[in-house]
């Protein structure tokens, strides 16, 4: 039997390697490529390299083969055992074979009429072509070197009427400088930053900046992917008309100094929506990890305040994160993990759309459990010998649990819309 079984082993890898001579980037790699990669991996967006075309990948084949094989690209990192998500951008193993056949078989092109027809996209954006665009009116001056505080810019609508946020995107300037952009919703009336000039990049009062982050229209982290607008599933942000955007800004110094202006490009819902899109966040701000702790914990939790669907979860934390799990507690005590990231990466911040989105009661706890490496061992550990606590820098830390919820548009939202979870979180932290 083994004799057997050994002789059908040698005749596959003898068809497969026979089979990878004939594979080409224009029949079977290329539709891979496009729907896989090119949404990074085109002039202008965040990648190194282009890859729309067979001139463009050729040059990368072998560097393609060993990123793919060690499912370094594309960047996913949710547990396949917990969650089904609809941005899953991760390679099935037929794309993976397929892709390693194609450079083992010599990297050929094929001929040009397999190739399915390019991939359209608008020139400087990623969700399409914007209704609104709000730009930063005068260029910030980044330093060389040291260090640069949050920023903050206000930005006026001009609005005239309440708006449906079908879709966003944030776009800086100078990416080589540019950490993270929050951008986040002031409606009429209120009094956060309300002595800030608009249009002028100011630093305020530290008790002032958090202020109503949680009204977030968008953003931009490392590794960011933002999808093309779609009409469907109806879910949208309200934009009441006379608000302003305020941009929260986190340069980096890369040794050269230079500028940016970043901008915000929104697209606007044709109708009503079925359902308003609000975003919560379970976070803890206050805990030590400990010098040399390879796997410190830290847990958030938030009480939904009405009933929800949850739609999508991003965890946010620094240089020193390890791991994230996001669970669900129902009101009668049931318990289910809804999204678990093994291997956290600084470097690929990314949110996680639930294909199905979960319905939630009003009481339902969302639970997350963050660790972190502060030992040795982790090669982008700013100083092991430190303990470290809450800040805004990188070489500090942060526990943030984002998640986003849509509410039926019959609820009746607390005075404290922006907030589908209780204002003061259950925090505990634990060393393990």
């Amino acid at each position: 039997m083994r004799s057997i079984a050994l002789a059908v082993t040698f005749a596959v890898a003898a068809v497969a390697a026979t089979n990878s001579t004939s594979v080409t980037f224009n029949k079977e790699v290329l539709p891979i490529v496009q729907k896989r990669c090119q949404d990074c991996h085109r002039p202008g967006e965040a990648a190194p390299m282009s890859l729309l075309t067979y001139q463009d990948a050729r040059p990368w084949a072998k560097s393609i083969r060993q990123a793919v094989l060690t499912r370094k690209m594309p960047p996913w990192f949710a547990d396949p055992h917990y969650g089904k998500f609809s941005n899953d951008r991760s390679l099935s193993q037929a794309e993976i074979d397929t892709i390693v056949a194609w450079v083992d078989g010599g990297a050929k092109e094929g001929d040009p009429k397999d190739a399915p027809a390019p991939r359209t996209f608008v020139e400087g954006w990623n969700i399409g072509t914007p209704d609104l665009v709000l730009e930063m009116p005068n260029a910030f001056n980044v330093p060389a070197a040291g260090q640069v505080d949050y920023m903050y810019v206000v930005l006026p609508t001009n609005l005239k009427e309440d708006r449906w946020v079908l879709a966003s995107e944030v776009r800086p300037g100078n990416r080589a400088v540019m950490h993270h952009v929050i951008a986040s919703i002031r409606e009429p009336g209120s009094t956060w930053m309300s002595d800030a000039k608009p249009g002028v990049v100011f630093l305020p009062p530290r008790a002032n900046r958090g202020g109503e982050l949680t009204a977030g229209i968008g953003s931009y982290v490392p590794g960011q992917v933002v999808l093309p607008a779609h009409d469907g599933p109806r879910r949208a942000t309200l934009l009441k008309a006379g608000s302003d955007i305020v941009f929260q800004l986190h340069y980096t110094p890369n040794g050269t100094a230079t500028t940016d202006q970043t901008k915000i490009g929104i697209i606007f819902a044709k109708n009503p929506p079925e359902k308003r899109l609000i975003g919560g966040n379970s976070a803890a701000f206050r805990f030590a990890i400990p010098p040399g702790d390879p796997n410190y914990q830290i847990e958030a939790s938030s009480v939904l305040q009405y009933d929800c669907d949850l739609v999508s979860m991003m965890p946010h934390a620094h240089l020193r994160g390890k791991s994230f799990e996001y669970r669900i507690v129902h009101p009668d005590g049931a318990s289910e993990t809804v999204l678990s990231v093994p291997k956290y990466d600084f470097n690929w911040q990314l949110t996680y759309f639930l294909a199905n989105p979960i319905h939630l009661t009003k009481g339902t706890r969302i639970e997350v459990i963050a660790h972190y490496d502060n030992s040795p061992n982790n090669p982008y550990n700013p100083d092991p010998g430190k303990e470290v606590h809450w800040g805004e820098q990188t070489w500090q830390e942060m526990m943030m649990g984002y998640f986003s919820v849509a509410v039926d548009g019959s609820v009746q939202i607390p005075d404290d819309r922006r907030r589908p979870a209780s204002t003061t979180a259950s925090l505990s932290a634990a060393g393990h």
